[in-house]
């Protein structure tokens, strides 16, 4: 697989990672741990070396995973985890506070076996915390040599502008999708301006975009997608257009779904790396083959055109965790 470059960074990674949050969290019970494994390797074998992480996702569990899965090729790839959140529990208050950052970064290096965290993101922008403790925190522990790169999740243009200054940001992971296409207009700007990566979470629209789901879908007690209002049931029937016009793509160039809209993201900008994640074996070849999609101006311009006639409707996050993003 093609690597590219986050940014200005100089963080080289594959074109495509692994988002591996779901593997324990998120989305129905956790991935048996040995099938969590296989596939993270699995990815490594197709080329995929950029494997995303955090300490709430279990908690705790998916970074233990992730560390056993890559300790193998440790050295090979790069390994993305995440602060933020008091007791690594994103149910519970947001903590940024320097004490905090620097527990998480002991804590995760233990989970994750390693000598090192190579892209450390600030989750949620904690307004309790000035940015600039929080950037000037990471830069200390790169100075140290624990944490390689800074990064920020869901940050607006003020607040990654604030850390920048501090301790350059070489990554902002959010969601970016052809369903959820706001950060072209609140976000890009700002980082093609300062030479910062992009890292779309959500990259299928939490499976939407390839067609697995439809108004009859029914989720796991513990899913996320059953308190998201985008995938209420009303308005997975309203968003099925998009499905429908995906499939046409996908038919017309022999591909799939989730590889046309994984390609069109590749093609929006060369410092784009999106992260999709999955929990099959058949899915996760299905995504790195995606990076041997390419789409022609042609092509893109059908599926601007084609995107202009479709309404998309609901909100990705309930009412209390919108309030945690973009600040």
């Amino acid at each position: 697989m093609e690597k590219r470059r986050l940014g200005n960074s100089g963080l080289e990674v594959s074109a495509l990672g692994l988002g591996c949050m779901g593997l324990s969290y998120g989305y129905g019970p956790a991935t048996e741990t040995t099938q969590g494994i296989e596939l993270i390797r699995s990815a490594f074998e197709q080329g995929v070396t950029f494997f995303d992480t955090a300490e709430c996702y279990g908690p705790f569990l998916n970074e233990e995973l992730v560390g056993e899965a890559v300790a193998p090729f440790r050295d090979q790839i790069v390994i993305a985890t995440k602060f933020g959140f008091e007791d690594g529990d994103s149910k519970k208050a947001l903590n940024s506070r320097p004490e905090r950052i620097r527990e998480v970064a002991e804590l995760s290096l233990k989970r994750l076996k390693t000598d090192r965290i190579d892209l450390f993101y600030q989750h949620r922008v904690d307004p309790n915390v000035p940015l600039e403790d929080v950037a000037g925190t990471v830069k200390d522990l790169i100075a140290e040599g624990k944490v390689k790169h800074f990064g920020m999740s869901e940050a607006g243009p003020e607040s990654i502008r604030r850390a920048h200054a501090v301790q350059p940001v070489a990554a902002l992971q959010s969601e970016y999708s052809l369903w959820w296409r706001a950060p072209e207009q609140t976000v890009m700007p700002t980082l093609k301006e300062l030479g910062i990566g992009f890292v779309p979470f959500s990259p299928l629209g939490k499976g939407f975009l390839t067609g697995a789901i439809d108004a009859t879908t029914s989720f796991d007690k513990s899913d996320f997608r059953n308190v998201v209002p985008r995938f209420s049931e009303e308005n997975r029937k309203a968003n099925a257009g998009l499905v429908e016009v995906l499939g046409k793509l996908a038919d017309d160039k022999g591909a799939t779904r989730a590889q046309i809209a994984l390609a069109w993201l590749l093609a929006q900008h060369p410092w784009i790396v999106p992260i999709p994640g999955t929990t099959k074996l058949h899915r996760l070849e299905e995504n790195v083959g995606a990076a041997n999609v390419s789409l022609s101006a042609n092509e893109l311009a059908a599926i601007e055109t084609a995107l202009k006639q479709i309404q998309i409707v609901g909100d990705r996050y309930p009412a209390h965790l919108q309030q945690r993003v973009a600040r």
